[in-house]
């Protein structure tokens, strides 16, 4: 596997990934689409990698993007599920049809060809997911329609450790890099970031895991595995915060929903003593004014005796 990247790439921006590093050789990648896709390529010139290098949105920058046989594949690997991919590949999908279409006429009278489009995530967060799932951008419609005039469709692949085990057998460098970032994780638990990529890279290498790789690019592994490590326990700590500040914001609302319908209580509570207290006074003075007619009424009949 002949792959070299720079140390500074590191901390240049967010394509630095072990794995961008690993499936971007493209002898790797086409084993990857293979085992993806169920076809069985051979060649891995047949393999035209085209990712956006320049997207203009700096935090949206697409992972891996290839054409072959005329079929284009979108992939991105994340740490951290969103459900908002299917409206980034339609961004990073405009733009490479763009480039696909440059020195194309779009107002002639003959269809503009451009490749079928696939859209694959490997997620190996923490968060518990399904093996497979889907995820659409009809989702994020604001109105839902019956049926939609455009659909993006994208499935998301669980590449954790004991996940899509098919799959797995089937890319070892797959299955290895799951192995590898298992490995870590249970690694930093006692260790030091830094010692625990050390210890990781050591125990991978003894026990022929991305072998070769980690044998080749050791130190860039190692920078990477850390800037990686580090954004996803930031992440971690921002929705921790995000969720602490919700549940503050909820509490807080909650009570002053709770002291405002008290309030309503006690208010409901005075007016129904105030109406108790009125209907009190009015039946004594109607008892009382009985009382008086009657002694009127004694005594005019004493007068007529």
């Amino acid at each position: 596997m002949q792959i070299q990247q720079p140390e500074a790439a590191a901390a240049r921006d967010y394509k630095s990934r072990m794995f961008i590093m690993i499936f971007h050789d493209k002898e790797e990648l086409l084993k990857l689409y293979n085992a993806v896709s169920g076809r069985c390529y051979e060649d891995p010139q047949l393999l035209t990698i085209n990712t956006l290098e320049n997207a203009i949105y700096l935090s949206m920058k697409n992972d891996l993007s290839f054409l072959i046989d005329s079929r284009l594949s979108l992939y991105e690997h994340q740490s951290t599920f969103t459900p908002n991919m299917p409206l980034r590949f339609l961004l990073y999908l405009s733009d490479l049809y763009s480039v696909f279409i440059n020195d194309k006429n779009l107002y002639g009278s003959r269809i503009v060809s451009v490749p079928a489009p696939r859209f694959i995530v490997f997620y190996n967060g923490r968060e518990e997911r399904p093996d497979r799932e889907t995820i659409c951008l009809s989702d994020a419609f604001e109105k839902k329609e019956a049926e939609t005039a455009l659909e993006l469709k994208v499935d998301v692949l669980n590449i954790n450790l004991g996940h899509n085990k098919e799959l797995m057998e089937t890319c070892r460098t797959l299955r290895d890099y799951a192995e590898y970032v298992h490995r870590l994780r249970k690694n930093t638990e006692a260790l030091p970031i830094a010692d625990a990529v050390d210890k990781t890279i050591d125990e991978c290498i003894r026990g022929d895991i991305l072998r070769e790789f980690l044998m080749r690019n050791r130190a860039e592994a190692k920078k990477v595995s850390i800037y990686e490590y580090n954004e996803e326990e930031h992440i971690r700590m921002e929705r921790e915060d995000a969720f602490e500040d919700g549940m503050k914001a909820g509490l807080e609302k909650s009570r002053e929903q709770l002291e405002a319908a008290q309030k309503k209580v006690n208010e409901a509570e005075k007016r129904a003593d105030s109406a108790e207290k009125r209907a009190d006074t009015a039946e004594k003075r109607a008892e009382f004014a009985e009382a008086e007619l009657k002694k009127l009424k004694d005594v005019l009949a004493k007068t007529k005796c």
